[in-house]
């Protein structure tokens, strides 16, 4: 509580001595309740469901000024229950989500710095991945170009374990090093972006740690968006080529088009696809390794909300073909439905006997604003197994697969002051 204080009194300080000062708090509470029978896997025999209610607190302060504009974020993410109720020194799930400075240059060109959330696009790459409770962020220096006619970032970080006297091996389950350049411009009807990142992920030897080292993969794409009257149009194209961790060449690639229609005022329906190239049998052969990895994209956005590809599997397998369709509903501003259908199929072969069809999920999910701070969704998912996603998750039991979840979005604005620009 003294910190808090202490960093509310620094902010508000130099908020009253600039010329022009906005600052702000709030916070987020979001409690979720799950009931998971088959997410992310095939649910075995002999077992019992899981559920559990899992909730996020952050208090968010923002402070702002011509060439400034500073940002902390702490979070704590807990399972109820999972701490006594007399706990005295409760450390379980508290983090810092977020604690950067974005810094003005000169004109159209700064420095944001520190622990941030990476976002671009439609999140097929880089995002933040909102829907898990800790989300990610990133130790990284981006710098940005931002002119009225474009917007150009060069971002990169370099990971380490500790402070240190000698040697650079990391362990933390984080990459090595990255750097990357995006690039974005929208038309009237048009936007166009273009990123390219260089991935390093850290190789340990266990056995001769001479051969330890940083291998790195590339990976170069284009993010399109067109308006044409009531439609929408989204694409994506991916290419990734350099070394993976176990030193395969890697030569991979995903490519997805969706198409949206608003129907009504009221009603909107998209069809899509995506595909992600995969190994034949579900592993890289010869030195060559042909699976696309989506690394810091919001992966549960797509290919289905239960999670069974992307989501911390399904990673130097065969694959996925995603065809999928979607129908959302507003009642009002406040509440809405949404029902989407995947299809999934492997890219590569299975094995010689089997087809490539995975199964077919369902995805429900409803909406309803209760005020301007609170918001409550509710949603079931249905995965229908085929035989080839039996195979690769080595599950034969032949199980419903289901899941459902209730979520309590509270986020209000707990104070803001703003000190008008008196030169004007």
């Amino acid at each position: 509580m003294k910190l808090s204080k202490k960093i509310l009194f620094i902010i508000l300080f130099f908020s009253i001595t600039q010329t022009y000062s906005q600052f702000t708090v709030d916070a987020e509470l979001r409690p979720r309740f799950e009931f998971r029978h088959g997410y992310k896997t095939l649910f075995p025999d002999n077992t019992d469901p899981a559920a559990f209610v899992s909730q996020r607190t952050r208090l968010n302060f923002g402070y702002k000024t011509e060439k400034l504009h500073f940002y902390l974020s702490p979070q704590d993410v807990r399972v109820w229950g999972d701490v006594p109720q007399l706990n005295t020194a409760d450390e379980n799930g508290f983090s810092l989500h977020q604690a950067w400075a974005d810094v003005l240059l000169v004109k159209d060109l700064s420095l944001k710095i520190g622990r941030q959330e990476i976002i671009y696009d439609d999140q097929r790459f880089f995002g933040n991945v909102g829907w898990a409770q800790q989300g990610r962020s990133h130790d990284a220096a981006v710098i940005k170009y931002e002119p009225a006619f474009m917007k150009l970032h060069f971002g990169a970080a370099y990971n380490q374990d500790e402070e240190a006297l000698t040697g650079n091996i990391l362990t933390t389950n984080t990459y090595k090093s990255l750097q990357y350049v995006w690039l974005h411009k929208d038309w009237e009807k048009l936007s166009a972006s273009f990123l390219f990142l260089n991935n390093g992920l850290q190789y340990i030897d266990e056995t001769d740690e001479t051969k330890n080292k940083t291998r790195y993969s590339q990976t170069a794409g284009v993010h399109l968006k067109a308006n044409v009257n009531k439609f929408n149009f989204s694409s994506n194209l991916y290419y990734q080529l350099g070394k993976d961790v176990s030193d395969n060449d890697l030569s991979a690639y995903l490519l997805s088009l969706e198409a949206n229609y608003s129907a009504t005022e009221n009603l909107n329906i998209g069809l899509g696809s995506e595909l992600q190239s995969g190994n034949d049998y579900g592993a890289p052969a010869d030195g060559k390794n042909k699976a696309f990895n989506p690394l810091y994209g919001t992966n549960h956005k797509f290919n289905g909300f239960m999670d069974y590809f992307y989501v911390g599997n399904h990673i130097n397998g065969v694959g996925l073909v995603d065809l999928y369709g979607n129908v959302k509903y507003s009642f009002s501003k406040k509440s809405n439905i949404n029902l989407a259908l995947h299809q999934f199929f492997a890219a590569a072969k299975i094995n010689d006997e089997v087809s490539k069809d995975l199964g077919f999920e369902l995805d429900l999910v409803t909406s309803y604003k209760l005020s301007e701070y609170v918001g409550f969704q509710a949603g079931y998912s249905q995965f229908f197994a085929q035989e080839g996603i039996e195979i690769i998750k080595n599950n034969f039991d032949g199980n419903t697969n289901n899941w459902a979840w209730i979520m309590l979005t509270i986020d209000p604005v707990l104070f803001t002051w703003q000190k008008p620009d008196t030169e004007n």
